[in-house]
């Protein structure tokens, strides 16, 4: 049997780096494509891309991730995060290939008091949030028995910029810090998703469609932010505030729990709760 090849966009973002991380124990021959070398909002490039490579599966990890931002790079998001995905599902069907395409839980309007299924109506309350739900319908709708989306949320890992990390360093440079504690969901630890991804590739079946994924819990920033603390040691005065005392240009979600059921019943998978992978990432933090 000819050996399976798996395309990986957007390879230096944190999902990227931690699928490289994993690559070594599959059996898989991996290309991982960075911006420089896959842009995916260009048709194009894509498509000689694939005609080149050939995947079996496409994991896109590519997307335009600067929230606020984002409020002033409306057609730099749209083309990233919307066009994107659906030239990638185009190349997909065209090649018999299969997409993982990862979104987020941005695409809903965060007014939720009840864990957020896949099917529970969407409402972005920002530019990023609209563009990945543009993405999600371009993908689907360019190659719908093919394409798995995730949906993930406060995605963390040792690699780049994130909560966890920035946390890490002012806790380290200021005496007393504020944090939201008006916004509820649940963390992902990267490299969980990444394994995740892979135990879906790896599985007897694949069932398309839109999927939840986070670790299990269910707390808020200031509460991650008191365990980041906790976790280095770290004397720097933690106070909760509202989302209100906190002005961005993009709104954020209140509430971004995601309901892992479908996921987990599906592929029957593991998941971890977000403690087990806090404690993790710090120890490779070191």
């Amino acid at each position: 049997m000819e050996k399976q090849t798996i395309v990986v966009t957007g390879s230096n973002g944190q999902l990227g780096r931690e699928l490289q991380v994993l690559a070594a124990a599959y059996p898989y021959d991996f290309v991982f494509a960075d911006r420089t070398v896959l842009p995916v909002d260009d048709r194009e490039k894509v498509d000689s891309f694939f005609a080149e490579h050939a995947p079996t599966w496409c994991i896109n990890c590519a997307a335009y991730t600067a929230v606020d931002k984002a409020e002033t790079e409306k057609q730099a998001a749209f083309d990233i995060n919307g066009e994107g995905p659906g030239y990638l599902a185009a190349a997909c069907r065209r090649h018999n290939a299969k997409l993982i395409h990862i979104s987020t839980d941005y695409v809903f309007d965060g007014t939720s008091a009840t864990p957020l299924k896949p099917g529970d109506p969407t409402g972005p309350i920002n530019t990023y949030g609209a563009s990945k739900l543009a993405g999600e319908q371009k993908a689907i709708g360019n190659h719908p028995d093919g394409t798995l989306i995730i949906r993930t949320a406060w995605v963390y890992s040792e690699f780049g910029a994130n909560f966890v990390k920035t946390m890490i360093r002012l806790m380290k440079e200021r005496p007393a810090i504020n944090v939201v504690d008006d916004q509820i969901g649940s963390p992902t630890y990267a490299a969980d998703l990444a394994a995740a991804i892979l135990h879906i590739i790896d599985s007897p079946s694949f069932i398309p469609g839109i999927y939840h994924y986070s670790n299990e819990g269910r707390i808020s920033w200031y509460e991650f932010a008191l365990a980041i603390r906790q976790s280095i040691g770290s004397s720097c005065a933690v106070s909760p505030i509202p989302t209100s005392q906190y002005p961005t240009p993009a709104k954020r979600p209140h509430y971004s729990l995601l309901d892992k059921t479908l996921i987990r019943d599906t592929y029957r998978l593991v998941i971890p709760a977000w403690e087990e992978s806090l404690a993790v990432c710090m120890s490779r933090l070191g």
